[in-house]
């Protein structure tokens, strides 16, 4: 099993119980995705910036492709359970801008995407435009 697994599953677990999801979900909220294809029910925690009411989430996995624009995902944010309508995003300068902005405000984020951030917080745009490359696309979520 991959790390990253092993790592998704503990948050899970800690994002699902009360009184600590407050304090560990801060940046964090779970996914519940379906496959488009296979039917396959996933659970995924991942970072989120706040923009106004929305949440902006990137990533470069597959599982990104199962959410699409105008299909409503369920999410738990901040330990409640609820559904959010899905813009998403895979051409270059909105996926550029949404992953700079996230990175800009969360080192992790930056890190375990390899896009290095300069010493005033600027993200690198060489990397910026390899994720995109390599596939990473990123979404705005509105809780109803």
């Amino acid at each position: 099993m991959k790390l990253q697994n092993v790592a998704n599953r503990v948050v899970r677990v800690l994002l699902a119980t009360p009184g600590l999801n407050r304090v560990v979900g801060g940046r964090l909220v779970t996914l519940y995705i379906v496959g488009r294809r296979s039917g396959r029910h996933y659970t995924v925690p991942v970072a989120y910036q706040r923009q106004g009411e929305k949440l902006l989430i990137g990533t470069p996995f597959g599982w990104g492709k199962n959410l699409r624009t105008g299909e409503p995902v369920e999410i738990r944010l901040r330990g409640e359970r609820t559904t959010a309508d899905v813009e998403a995003f895979t051409d270059e300068a909105s996926v550029v801008a949404h992953y700079a902005h996230i990175c800009r405000e969360n080192a992790q984020f930056a890190k375990f995407n390899q896009i290095g951030v300069g010493s005033d917080g600027t993200p690198d745009a060489a990397d910026l435009h390899a994720a995109w490359e390599a596939g990473a696309r990123s979404f705005l979520l509105t809780p109803r």
